[in-house]
C-alpha cells in the first residue's frame, strides 16, 4: 500500500532540488515528529538522501541505482567477506560507502560488471597482500633501492596508499580525508583502528622511545599531534622539531628525490640528548621515505640509539620513489 504523504514529500523535494525539514513541515502542515517518521523511512529505503550535518541539514531525492547484470549473491562467502572488510569509497558529494555497498556503487559509477570486477579486485588485493607479514608491509627493499645510504634498520607500512586500477585503499582513503577534512571523528576512528598493530610492533622490537614526524602544513587540527595524543604510548618521546623557514615547503610538493632529502636534512631537527635503546619513528605517509631516513640519520650521527631505529608509516607507496602528493 502506497503512502501518499511520503510520495508527496518525494515529489516536493524533487521540485525543490534540496530542502530542509522545516520547509517540509511548514509546507505539509505536519508535526516534526510525524515528518521525521516519513523521512527516516525514505532514507532507509534510499528514496531520498541527506546532505550536511545539524543544524544545517538538507534533503534531496536519491539517485536511482542502475541495474547490475551480476548479482551480489553470486559471490562466495569469502569474497563477500574480503570486499566487506577492505573496500571503501568516498563519494564526490562527501558520503562514505563501505564494503559490498561501496563496491556496488563504484561498479555502477564506472559502468563495470560487478562479478567480473569483484574477482579482479580480489586478485589485486591478493597480489598486494603477498607483501604483508603479520599485518605489516616490509619497506626495506624499497628503501635500499632508493637510497645509497639507509639509516633505518627496519621500515614498515600498515597498508599501501593505493593499488593499481582500484585507487586508494581503505586506509589510504581514511588517512586522506581525515587529514583534509580535519574531521575529529574520522581521525579518532582511524587511530583506534591502527593502534593494536602499532602496539604489537612496539612489543616485538622492544621499543623504549618514539618520535612523531612533525607536520609542515599549518592546520587547525594537526593529524600527527592527534595521533601522538590518542595513541597515548607509555614510551619516552624523542623531540623532533620542524624548523620554521621563510617559506614552508612540504615534502609532497617536491618531485626530485635529492630535493626531498635536502628538505628533510635541513628542516627536521632532532632536539634530543638522551640515549635510547630501540626507537620507533612514525610518519603518516611515505612516498620516497626521505624524511624518516634522514631523521634516523640524525639520531645515529648524534649517537642517541644503542639498538635499532624502526620506521613506521600508516601508508606507503608500492613502487620505488612514488610521490604521494595528496596527504
Amino acid at each position: 500500500m502506497r503512502n501518499e504523504t511520503s510520495d508527496k514529500i518525494i515529489e516536493y523535494i524533487r521540485v525543490k532540488g534540496q530542502t530542509t525539514a522545516k520547509d517540509l513541515a511548514d509546507h505539509f502542515d505536519i508535526s516534526r515528529q510525524g515528518l521525521f517518521k516519513h523521512l527516516t523511512k525514505l532514507l532507509k529505503n534510499e528514496k531520498i538522501c541527506k546532505i550536511g550535518k545539524p543544524p544545517k541539514v538538507f534533503y534531496s531525492v536519491a539517485e536511482q541505482k542502475k541495474q547490475n547484470t551480476n548479482k551480489v549473491e553470486e559471490l562466495d562467502k569469502i569474497s563477500k567477506k574480503n570486499i566487506e572488510e577492505n573496500f571503501t569509497i568516498i563519494t564526490p558529494s562527501g558520503g562514505r560507502k563501505n564494503g559490498i555497498d561501496g563496491f556496488t556503487f563504484w561498479c555502477q559509477k564506472t559502468n563495470q560488471p560487478f562479478k567480473k570486477t569483484a574477482k579482479e579486485y580480489l586478485d589485486s588485493c591478493n597480489k598486494y597482500n603477498a607483501f604483508k607479514k603479520d599485518g605489516l608491509i616490509d619497506g626495506m627493499l624499497k628503501m635500499q633501492s632508493t637510497f645509497k645510504e639507509v639509516h633505518l634498520d627496519e621500515i614498515f607500512y600498515l597498508e599501501f596508499y593505493s593499488i593499481e586500477r582500484f585507487g586508494k585503499t581503505k586506509l589510504g582513503q581514511s588517512l586522506l580525508y581525515a587529514k583534509q577534512s580535519q574531521n575529529r571523528i574520522l581521525i579518532k576512528e582511524l587511530i583506534l583502528g591502527i593502534k593494536p598493530k602499532i602496539e604489537r610492533l612496539i612489543k616485538k622490537y622492544r621499543i623504549d622511545s618514539v618520535g612523531f614526524i612533525p607536520p609542515t602544513v599549518k592546520r587547525e587540527i594537526q593529524f600527527m599531534r592527534e595521533l601522538e595524543k590518542k595513541l597515548d604510548l607509555d614510551l619516552k618521546k624523542i623531540s623532533l622539531i620542524k624548523a620554521k623557514t621563510e617559506i614552508s615547503v612540504p615534502q609532497k610538493t617536491l618531485n626530485r628525490l635529492a630535493d626531498r632529502m635536502e628538505n628533510a636534512q635541513k628542516t627536521i631537527i632532532v632536539d634530543e640528548n638522551k640515549m635510547s635503546k630501540n626507537i620507533l619513528l612514525i610518519d603518516d605517509a611515505v612516498g620516497s621515505g626521505a624524511t624518516l631516513n634522514e631523521t634516523a640519520g640524525q639520531i645515529k650521527s648524534k649517537g642517541l640509539c644503542k639498538g635499532k631505529i624502526i620506521g613506521l608509516a600508516i601508508t606507503g607507496s608500492f613502487k620505488g620513489f612514488d610521490i604521494i602528493s595528496e596527504v
